[in-house]
């Protein structure tokens, strides 16, 4: 049990540090300023959770990460795919059902953005080197805590100035935010 908790201070402490100011807490942002915090919160815990769980399990068993750059290409042209989607208006969805379904994939949505965007970054690096030392899941559970923590900051900023800024400007820098960090991604730059 020692170990179990020791682990998921470690990793907590570690990851949230690392998860500050990263590209995925700037997406918490955006995303915190389009969509209810309940639902952005869901997606970040389901993202960050995959993830981790994915370094965990690699740096426990393996000790090695993923491939990094195919990861980079894949989420690279993901990102740039999401930034084009941010672009479609709210206004767009004016058919109840519709409007039914694309809530309930918020939440999917954003955590697959989550996921995609943590595959080799630092963070899920530090997971798996410290899922190689200690117990796995105490990791799993501190890194997943932490990443969600960092997030949240990203959300209630986004939250307190989505009533501030007209919906058209969040949804463009929303697109140029996603289609920066595809292209980043895919140069292969930090």
């Amino acid at each position: 049990m020692h170990d179990l908790l020791a682990a998921a201070l470690t990793a907590f402490g570690v990851v949230f540090l690392a998860e500050l100011g990263d590209k995925t807490q700037l997406l918490a942002v955006g995303f915190g300023s389009r969509y209810s915090v309940r639902q952005v919160v869901g997606g970040l815990t389901l993202g960050y959770g995959a993830a981790s769980l994915v370094a965990v399990t690699v740096g426990g068993a393996l000790g090695v990460s993923l491939p990094q750059r195919s990861i980079e290409i894949v989420g690279g042209v993901t990102f740039i795919v999401f930034g084009f989607l941010a672009l479609r208006s709210d206004d767009d969805n004016n058919n109840g059902a519709r409007r039914s379904m694309v809530r309930s994939s918020v939440v999917a949505t954003i955590g697959f953005a989550i996921f995609v965007a943590e595959m080799g970054d630092k963070t899920q690096i530090a997971t798996a080197t410290l899922a190689a030392r200690s117990n796995p899941i105490g990791t799993w559970i501190g890194a997943t805590s932490g990443e969600v923590a960092s997030g949240m900051i990203g959300v209630l900023a986004g939250s307190m100035i989505g009533d501030r800024i007209p919906r058209a400007a969040l949804r463009w820098t929303s697109a140029l935010l996603f289609v920066a960090f595809g292209v980043a991604m895919l140069i292969g730059w930090p």
